[in-house]
């Protein structure tokens, strides 16, 4: 029986899901929560890693990751099993894997293999250094593409050493760009006919990210630093006390610095030498913010916010995860959505973050269990009862 449609803008589009861990599940998960029917392909549990890469099932993360998808267990080590796949993707439109670059090959799978089978196939492949060069055949992890990509040189305070950012930004964004380059070969194949292989890795996602950064370096040799809660070249932006908690504000241009010093009640502080201009800000960041912390002190951070918003100067609090999703903002743009999970019960899940006008992405499925679409996915490639059971026996399902 299928899963509720999640969204009908992909509709029609059949993916064969071999990730795994993070990256690929999240390039998986734009294309599951806009419609597109997913079979997440995984060993039988015979052969399943007792740890499960990505954590437990039933866990926060897995089940954050794989909504809105069917399963299929198969051992694609198995002749049969490698059969199996290679007959589901005849009927299919993109298969994502993030296995070691080679692992694919060995199997059989591999893009050659698989353009044979299906030429109008998109084979989506993300790894950790990319699919070739000298670095192909190392293991990828988030943590190590952050500091070989240039993120943790530039993240933390001066002076304090490199730091990691709080979240897996290369594997999200690897991710995240991996379904982009499925939707332009798509969109290629409309005019084509053919498919073709699009890859990635965390290493180009995380070099990619560094954006104006890298182009301090590319363009004017600049080689960028560590900066903590400031921005790097402009000022005032960044962390600052005060009476309870401390507040984030970004003024940006002049005019808005004027508003800013009036707002706090110190004029006379856009006129300062030191200050009266960003070049000059930004060399005097230390005094600066110093005189701002003076200013803030004797009222909280609500007070201070709402000022600042009325004065037109972006300013806000340093919220908790709690108090993300409490803000009501957030809960207006229903960033968590609510989904029944026959495990854990009614949970709440990362929702989409963009809007269609006319369409709409929803969590229709909790995370499947394993092989729970193994019988429904096979007989829609045309095997019969008999096969499945004898597939089964042989432990290939």
């Amino acid at each position: 029986m299928p899963i509720p449609a999640a969204s009908d803008v992909l509709a029609g589009l059949r993916v064969l899901d071999l990730s795994r861990v993070r990256a690929g599940p999240a390039c998986v998960r734009q294309l599951a929560d806009w419609g597109a029917d997913v079979v997440k392909i995984e060993p039988p549990p015979a052969l399943a890693d007792p740890d499960g890469l990505g954590g437990p099932r039933h866990g926060p993360d897995f089940q954050n990751l794989h909504r809105n998808k069917r399963s299929l267990t198969l051992n694609l080590k198995a002749p049969e099993g490698r059969e199996a796949f290679l007959r589901l993707a005849r009927a299919a439109d993109v298969v994502v894997e993030n296995f070691r670059p080679g692992v694919m090959a060995r199997l059989g799978l591999g893009y050659e293999a698989l353009s044979a089978a299906n030429p109008r196939l998109i084979l989506a492949s993300i790894s950790g250094f990319g699919q070739d060069g000298p670095y192909a055949s190392r293991p990828g992890f988030d943590q190590v593409a952050q500091g070989m990509g240039g993120l943790m040189s530039i993240t933390g305070e001066p002076g304090r050493g490199p730091m990691r950012v709080g979240i897996p930004v290369a594997d999200l964004a690897a991710g995240i760009l991996a379904a982009q380059g499925i939707l332009l070969a798509l969109i290629e194949r409309e005019k084509s006919g053919r498919g073709q292989w699009v890859q990635t890795s965390l290493l180009q996602a995380m070099v990619f990210l560094l954006d104006f950064q890298a182009a301090r370096y590319l363009v004017d040799g600049e080689v960028p630093g560590q900066a903590g809660n400031d921005h790097p070249t402009m000022m005032p932006m960044g962390v600052y006390p005060t009476e309870d908690r401390p507040i984030t504000i970004a003024v940006s241009g002049q005019a808005m610095w004027e508003r800013f010093c009036a707002c706090l009640g110190r004029p006379e502080m856009a006129e300062d030498p030191r200050f009266a201009t960003a070049a000059a800000r930004s060399a005097n960041r230390a005094a600066l913010n110093a005189e701002i912390a003076a200013a803030l002190r004797g009222r909280g951070a609500e007070e201070w916010v709402s000022a600042l918003t009325e004065a037109g100067v972006p300013a806000g609090p340093i919220n908790d995860i709690a108090q993300v999703f409490a803000d009501p903002q957030v809960r207006h743009l229903g960033l968590a959505e609510e989904v029944e999970s026959p495990v854990r019960g009614r949970i709440r899940l990362l929702a989409q973050p963009v809007r269609l006008s006319r369409s709409r992405s929803r969590l229709g499925a909790p995370p499947p269990e394993a092989g729970q679409h193994s019988e429904e996915v096979l007989a829609e490639a045309g095997y019969t009862a008999e096969e499945i059971a004898s597939l089964r026996a042989k432990g290939v399902v």
